[in-house]
């Protein structure tokens, strides 16, 4: 079976002028948990997630209206071509632990997404081979690994106790870069 046969090709993409509010509707009104970015001539430029605007929001303090995708999104693109057989998608998924693969033509031009629950939906029809449910089951099982937390060390209050430990607020280094130091006391 090929991409081609299960990709969703009525796929809503915002482009990388658009801001995150354009990202979040497309997402609400279609339900989907991504939006491919795309140039001016229809390209893969890009991907941003619900994640990624929740976080933005988080770090940066300002509207959606305010912070462009072209900010926020992931530049690098795991995509597929329509041709490519339905193991090449699983691999794809696996190795760079992502649930939706963008299709695009020779131009680069988007022209479907593959999801993983698309994946998940043939393989539970009575078309699928056997084989598809070991294929699934590994795909989500490598994308579902569980991350190492950072080491949370105990704190220690001014009296001595310890106190319990807490994850760090430090917000992701993109962020960093583009805080502004609040302007110097006239006084």
């Amino acid at each position: 079976m090929k991409v081609t046969d299960l990709m969703t090709r009525d796929v809503r993409a915002c482009t990388i002028h658009d801001s995150l509010n354009a990202a979040a509707r497309i997402m609400w009104d279609h339900d989907c948990g991504c939006a491919p970015v795309v140039d001016g001539h229809g390209r893969l430029a890009g991907i941003v997630t619900d994640r990624d605007i929740c976080m933005a929001a988080y770090t940066q303090g300002l509207p959606l209206e305010a912070i462009p995708v072209e900010h926020v999104m992931s530049p690098r693109v795991i995509s597929c071509a329509r041709g490519d057989d339905l193991e090449t998608a699983h691999r794809l998924m696996r190795i760079h632990e992502i649930h939706r693969l963008p299709v695009a033509d020779s131009r680069g031009r988007l022209i479907g997404i593959l999801s993983l629950s698309d994946l998940v939906n043939y393989s539970s029809g009575d078309s699928a081979a056997p084989s598809e449910a070991v294929e699934i089951a590994a795909t989500i099982s490598a994308i579902r690994r569980r991350r190492k937390p950072a080491a949370l060390a105990a704190s220690v209050s001014p009296n001595g106790d310890a106190a319990p430990a807490r994850e760090s607020t430090k917000p992701p280094k993109k962020a960093l870069a583009r805080r502004r130091k609040p302007a110097a006391d006239p006084r």
